[in-house]
């Protein structure tokens, strides 16, 4: 969020820089907010600055330069409430009378609720509750205490979808942010069918934003010891994980959001033949092949992929199906010693795999030589990578090296 900065003097004499949060400065003067009213388009304006444009014989409006048909002016009650709130903590600078902090939620509270509430007001309230949510805990305790979480919950799961993008992804943020602090059992609430199914279809139908916010809402559920079967419930749905398998596969800009609920999900054991069937090892292996050609900074997510490939094919199923994948333990190989080894955690990862399925597989042993898995594995210990990837490697290659010695003798 951008700010601007005013100077203040402190009690002991000292020159400090207070930062005005964007929300709060009027969008003309750039200035706080003294008056806060707002035009038919939508934008909030402070009086003095708004009625300065008009009377110059400007009919638009500054920000979306729509022709203004109805220039009346509606105070913003709710905007000046979170101005009042700010400024009590910065008491020394101004002189406005201050309300209670419990004022403040309440009329939070009241706009989210209120059936009558304009979309524009909900905009408002949500904004600012983005705002207070991402402070201190102490102020997401006290949006919680208030019942803030609830309500955003059912913004989140009744509000209409069609041309209110923002509504969902403003929800969604004040979720998350509270999500880290003592909100975990009202998300419960998706446990609820007709929540599940309005879940997916955010995922399959919202905005790059809403859908890249869910899955980081999924990787917070997941990674959370009190959601432990809220998690087993996610994971048992078919059409969440297809959707998030897809999304992964689309190469998007939310992909490194989606990789990560699909590792978080399949962290639980429970949930991981399901992934497995709905096509998880697909999705990864086809992230770690793109990854191999990806600038380093995009590589970051690689070792927790790869990692995720080794927990799967720790089972019967996953190594079936990794059986039945064209490329994947080429994919694997390429991923023992990477150049530059930047990850090493992730080459521990890929010689791990690649172990699990060449103990039970003749033919995977094949494909991992014709593929030049003891190249890799050669480089990789004459590398500085860890004792375990090299302890694994060591045992690879003692696995590989009759096959390898058969095959010889046999030219």
């Amino acid at each position: 969020m951008q700010t601007s900065s005013y100077c203040k003097i402190s009690a002991v004499g000292t020159l400090q820089m207070v930062s005005v949060p964007e929300l709060l400065r009027c969008p003309i003067s750039l200035d706080l907010f003294s008056d806060p009213v707002t035009l038919s388009t939508g934008q909030t304006y402070d009086r003095a600055s708004i009625e300065k444009w008009l009377a110059c014989g400007n009919l638009t409006c500054p920000v979306t330069m729509q022709r203004l048909h109805d220039t009346s002016l509606v105070p913003n009650h709710t905007l000046r409430h979170l101005i009042q709130h700010w400024v009590l903590g910065h008491s020394s600078m101004f002189t406005v009378p201050l309300e209670s902090t419990e004022f403040t939620l309440s009329t939070l509270k009241h706009n989210l609720q209120f059936r009558e509430s304009t979309t524009m007001t909900k905009l408002e309230t949500l904004r600012i509750i983005k705002l207070l949510s991402s402070e201190s805990s102490t102020r997401q305790a006290s949006l919680i205490r208030e019942g803030l979480f609830e309500l955003l919950l059912q913004v989140l799961f009744q509000f209409p979808v069609a041309d209110n993008a923002e509504v969902i992804e403003l929800a969604l943020d004040g979720i998350l942010n509270l999500s880290s602090s003592k909100g975990w059992e009202s998300l419960n609430m998706l446990r609820n069918e007709s929540n599940l199914v309005r879940l997916v279809f955010l995922l399959e139908q919202g905005s790059s934003r809403v859908k890249a916010r869910l899955c980081n809402l999924l990787e917070a559920i997941a990674s959370c010891s009190l959601t432990h079967e809220l998690c087993l419930i996610l994971g048992r749905r078919e059409r969440l994980l297809q959707v998030l398998v897809s999304l992964l596969l689309d190469k998007s800009d939310i992909r490194e959001a989606t990789l990560k609920a699909i590792c978080s999900l399949c962290s639980l054991e429970a949930n991981r033949s399901t992934a497995i069937r709905e096509g998880a090892m697909d999705g990864l292996v086809a992230y770690m092949s793109s990854a191999l050609y990806a600038s380093r900074s995009r590589n970051r997510n690689v070792r927790l992929a790869v990692g995720t490939l080794e927990r799967l094919l720790a089972s019967g199923v996953g190594k079936r199906r990794m059986s039945e994948m064209e490329n994947g333990i080429a994919v694997l190989v390429k991923m023992v010693f990477r150049v530059p080894c930047d990850d090493q955690g992730g080459s521990e990862h890929a010689v791990g795999a690649l172990l699990l399925l060449c103990s039970d597989s003749e033919k995977a042993r094949t494909d991992a030589i014709n593929a030049g898995v003891l190249t890799q594995l050669l480089l990789l210990l004459q590398s500085q990578s860890g004792e375990r990837a090299k302890s694994k490697a060591r045992a690879l290659l003692k696995l590989l090296r009759a096959k390898w010695a058969k095959d010889q003798a046999g030219l």
